[in-house]
């Protein structure tokens, strides 16, 4: 008998592969996907994505429904764009989508995905929230470091009173309070401070910032189409090793000063997150162990964390306020009733002063500071609102698209922070049509840090200022654009003109 031909074998072979892929074909089609454009081929949907994608993906999802299926190159997304399908993905199956994909921000920004924000679902990222929740963001830890909010506070207040009547850019002057403030809380004491022993100037850190906050937003064409990743073709992945060099520099010279602080100390008492942290590391009793690499990249976590969001939305808020002057002047009546004149605001003063909260929740209903929150990722195939959702879908939660959803919210594109008086919404994670922070298990750890910061800020800028336009501006010239990175902070920073409003001896802070 004839033995089979290599010809024989190959049409064997190709008969194998057709069966294989019509038998997978058939697979996908009995799948139940979200509607969503039809994807290209290789790019998927990327042409559709413009530079600030919450508004891109909120225009298609006009088109497509609250949940929709979109394709990143070689991977699908989900983009869900209502409260029900907020509180879907974030709450009902929230262990379903617990964790992260991997991009290259990830490995290449956060120490190979050793921080909180990036960490995969695991025993790591789990006993990374419980030092967060127990260790580093308790409430008695934060009420302890509440001196430290006041001193930088009083120093920026003390400083914007000497710059009365010149036009300052109110960003840098908050990112600067923020920055110190975290410094402090977290390294224990201002690196940054210019100083002949400092490693790097506050300008370069601020830069190091922001440049950290762009490239763990951008849309990298490698995390989509991986076989060109090793391309860099927008050369983002230069600037992250660049970046991560930075970074790497300065917390070797922490950890060091820290270490050299502790060494031989008997019964070492932590002074601020750093100390815990290394404490923990030390720990024996960990399920697993905080290298110094986790170190390093929980670190850096909470000063970037701590520093942008803040900023971010104060400066949103005093924009807002001055295209409107009447809520200014409800927001100040507000706090001359209830502050009086002779005082500045104190943190535990907030929950008297219900308009303050609501401007600032109007802020972040309008300028959330990561309008589609982190991307999570699905760990196995799950039914969403009758869809399949097949395991490694990455998943976006378009809280942009849900602050302006008219069938929540009057007039939504307007600045009104009536909206929320007498209303017993919070932005704690549990009303899903406001969620700045998250929600769930993945919720930023630093929420009610974040919040503290924003509202006390807002309340002692109002309080003790007048705020108006340079003498060259009309208001209509105020420009509300906006750059997308992992925070969302206006494309102009604001120029604006302070000048006291409170008694001269007020300011003798």
């Amino acid at each position: 008998m004839e033995s089979p031909t290599w010809a024989a074998y190959a049409l064997a072979w190709l008969a194998t592969l057709a069966l294989l892929l019509l038998s997978s074909h058939l697979r996908r089609r009995k799948l139940n996907l979200p509607p969503g454009p039809k994807p290209w081929p290789i790019i998927g949907n990327l042409n559709l994505i413009g530079s600030l994608p919450h508004r891109s993906i909120h225009a298609l999802s006009q088109k497509y429904g609250p949940i929709m299926q979109l394709r990143f190159g070689s991977f699908p997304v989900v983009v869900g764009s209502s409260v029900d399908m907020a509180k879907a993905f974030l709450k009902t199956y929230d262990v379903t989508f617990a964790s992260r994909p991997k991009t290259a921000a990830g490995k290449y920004t956060t120490y190979n995905y050793s921080d909180i924000t990036w960490s995969p679902y695991g025993p790591y990222w789990r006993q990374a929230r419980k030092m967060c929740l127990m260790e580093l963001f308790s409430t008695k830890r934060l009420e302890s470091y509440e001196y430290i909010r006041v001193e930088e506070m009083n120093a920026l207040l003390k400083e914007l009173y000497t710059l009365s009547g010149k036009p300052i850019t109110l960003k840098d002057h908050l990112s600067t309070v923020s920055l110190n403030v975290i410094s402090r809380m977290v390294l224990g004491k201002k690196y940054t401070d210019e100083s002949e022993d400092s490693i790097v100037t506050p300008d370069e850190f601020k830069k190091m910032l922001d440049e950290l906050f762009l490239l763990s937003g951008v849309l990298n064409i490698g995390d989509s189409i991986p076989w060109i990743d090793f391309l860099d073709l927008q050369g983002y992945i230069k600037r992250m090793k660049a970046l991560s060099k930075k970074f790497d520099r300065f917390l070797e010279h922490v950890l060091d000063e820290h270490n050299a602080k502790r060494k031989g100390v008997k019964d070492f008492v932590a002074k601020d997150m750093v100390d815990v942290l290394l404490q923990l590391a030390d720990d024996p009793n960990l399920e697993i162990k905080l290298e110094r690499s986790g170190v390093k990249a929980f670190t850096q976590d909470l000063i970037a964390g701590g520093t942008e969001s803040s900023a971010v939305t104060v400066e949103w808020a005093i924009s807002e306020l001055l295209r409107k002057p009447d809520i200014f002047k409800n927001a100040t009546e507000e706090l001359d009733r209830v502050i009086g004149r002779d005082r500045w605001v104190e943190e535990k003063d907030i929950p008297n002063l219900p308009y303050v909260e609501a401007i600032v929740k109007e802020t972040m209903r309008m300028h959330p500071v990561a309008p589609m929150l982190v991307p999570r990722f699905s760990r196995e195939d799950c039914q969403v609102a009758g869809y399949d959702i097949p395991k490694g879908t990455r998943v976006l939660v378009n809280i942009w698209t849900i602050g302006r959803d008219p069938a929540l919210w009057d007039r939504p594109n307007e600045f009104c922070p009536e909206r929320f008086i007498g209303k017993d919404i919070d932005v704690k994670g549990q009303d899903f049509e406001l969620l700045p922070f998250g929600s769930g298990r993945r919720m930023c750890p630093g929420a009610s840090l974040g919040l503290k910061v924003i509202q006390s800020s807002l309340a002692n800028l109002l309080h003790g200022f007048s705020w108006k336009l340079p003498s060259n501006m009309k208001v209509e010239d105020l420009n509300m654009d906006e750059i997308f990175g992992l925070s969302t902070p206006k494309k102009f920073p604001l120029v604006a003109v302070v000048e006291p409003r409170l008694p001269l001896d007020a300011y003798s802070l």
